[in-house]
């Protein structure tokens, strides 16, 4: 007989540290601070609201996503002028990570979220609720 194999005894492996996750060093000790993996990138959220979107997939979802509204985009833009719409992601603007200023400006993006800089994060989509199980009656098939 074959010895039970429980998943939940098992030590979870590690998760691969994100190639720009040193953008998150300087928020770590922020109390609201959270970094999760999301759509295959790293969230940052702070203040309950995703910031940042770091990403690594290749053109265009290789640098950094700003969280922001469409009518907050044209002053990012004009503060950061290598900021662009993202070229699938419209309503999120995009900071590549070939842009020549993209360490500075990435470390910005980073002080004006921490600072709670009213244009930049979006609340996370409320959670959805499961649909209660039905009760099983007596006939019902299994």
């Amino acid at each position: 007989m074959k010895a039970a194999r429980f998943s939940a005894a098992r030590p979870r492996a590690a998760k691969a540290e994100h190639p720009l996750e040193w953008l998150a060093d300087p928020v770590r000790d922020e109390p609201s601070f959270v970094l999760k993996s999301w759509f295959g990138g790293r969230t940052l959220m702070l203040h309950g609201l995703h910031t940042l979107f770091l990403t690594t997939q290749g053109e265009p979802w290789q640098g950094v996503l700003v969280c922001t509204f469409h009518e907050h985009q044209p002053s990012l833009i004009a503060e950061f002028p290598a900021l662009r719409q993202h070229p699938v992601l419209k309503k999120w603007l995009y900071l590549p990570e070939a842009a020549e200023t993209f360490e500075p400006d990435a470390r910005r993006l980073v002080q004006l979220a921490r600072a709670r800089d009213p244009r930049i994060g979006i609340p996370p989509a409320p959670k959805k609720k499961k649909a209660a199980a039905k009760p099983l009656r007596f006939g019902d098939p299994l």
